[in-house]
């Protein structure tokens, strides 16, 4: 496949001014994140099971990944480079696995070599337990809380009672040391029937989360019909999902209880109708306008929301994108917000004109 590494860019008015969203890279299938190591370059992950390295002016296909299933919306989804990279030159990765009762999300880590062409001694640390049939819901973004632990988001794989059902994984933000064991300090670790990873609990299709400049972990995720929801996730708290849910099934039927039940954690924001929301970012970058708002991909719509505000709210819609699905949107080490266009094969970044 060949990648173009230079490209068109659109103007675009936002509340800091005119922006060009900048062509970076094109060429990609289905591309699902963008990440960026301490040495230099970006990598990009194609949900069809492949990851790239862009960097110096080329482009190339990095070896060495583990088993990935390609099915609905599973496959390589999310990176993550941790903060020593310089001393591990560790990569995480989320994917789809192949699982005895189905499939199920799992996280490799692997050693990026020193010419970034192969991940070394790449191994699965963690898999869902209990895998499931059908191509839905696998989530899943990967944050390094400011503890250390890995932060990962698991969709409830379309089967809704199991949101709710601490014995498995599905519809869950789960904690990790970096090795995929279990902290000691999790909140159902030594509960009876309860998987120890769970940090939160009651989600439903999380494919957005970042850590804000509090150091607090931030989900958000897919409702049905409307109630996109974007949470500020806290140790063993239910999100209600799906007894309680603002929006509607697909089928126009009520969702559970209402959108309120005692013990059970509301939304910061929500959407209704549904944006379909995807990766996120709290912005620390060179636009002083934009310090610390949270950016969001809107995967239905041309545009990406800009949350401002105690408690966050949107507060504008960066339009013109030319795409109708914004996968993924990080602040990059150059201080400019990137994201992707899945529809478009495109990785952008903002630029003030």
């Amino acid at each position: 496949m060949a990648l173009s590494l230079a490209g068109s860019a659109v103007a675009l008015d936002t509340s800091a001014g005119t922006m060009r969203a900048e062509a970076v890279a094109s060429g990609f299938a289905t591309p699902w994140a963008v990440a960026f190591p301490p040495d230099g370059g970006f990598l990009v992950s194609e949900k069809e099971g492949r990851l790239w390295i862009v960097r110096d002016g080329e482009a190339s296909r990095i070896d060495g990944l583990p088993d990935i299933l390609t099915q609905g919306q599973g496959g390589l989804l999310d990176i993550l480079v941790p903060r020593d990279f310089a001393e591990t030159r560790q990569v995480y990765l989320t994917h789809a696995k192949r699982q005895s009762g189905g499939s199920g999300t799992a996280l490799s880590v692997g050693r990026l070599s020193e010419d970034g062409t192969t991940l070394e001694g790449t191994e699965v640390i963690f898999e869902m337990a209990e895998g499931s049939s059908g191509g839905r819901h696998f989530g899943s973004r990967l944050v390094e809380g400011e503890d250390g632990k890995l932060y990962m988001t698991i969709g409830e794989r379309g089967d809704r009672p199991a949101a709710q059902d601490l014995a498995r994984h599905n519809g869950s933000v789960l904690r990790l040391n970096r090795d995929g064991s279990v902290p000691s300090d999790n909140p159902f670790v030594g509960q009876d029937g309860a998987q120890p990873a769970i940090w939160s609990y009651g989600h439903r299709n999380p494919q957005g989360a970042a850590m804000d400049g509090e150091g607090r972990i931030w989900v958000n995720e897919h409702g049905a019909r409307g109630g996109d929801e974007v949470n500020l996730i806290r140790k063993g708290a239910n999100y209600g999902w799906p007894v309680i849910a603002y929006g509607r099934h697909y089928s126009g039927g009520e969702i559970g209880e209402g959108t309120e039940k005692e013990g059970m954690e509301q939304p910061v924001h929500y959407w209704d109708p549904s944006i379909a929301p995807s990766g996120m970012t709290f912005y620390d970058g060179r636009v002083s306008d934009w310090q610390g708002d949270a950016f969001v991909g809107a995967l239905k719509f041309d545009y990406i929301a800009r949350l401002s505000g105690d408690p966050l709210r949107e507060v504008e819609q960066i339009e013109g994108l030319e795409t109708r699905r914004v996968r993924d949107v990080r602040t990059g080490p150059d201080g400019y917000l990137w994201f992707i266009s899945e529809d478009r094969g495109t990785v952008y970044r903002l630029v003030p004109e």
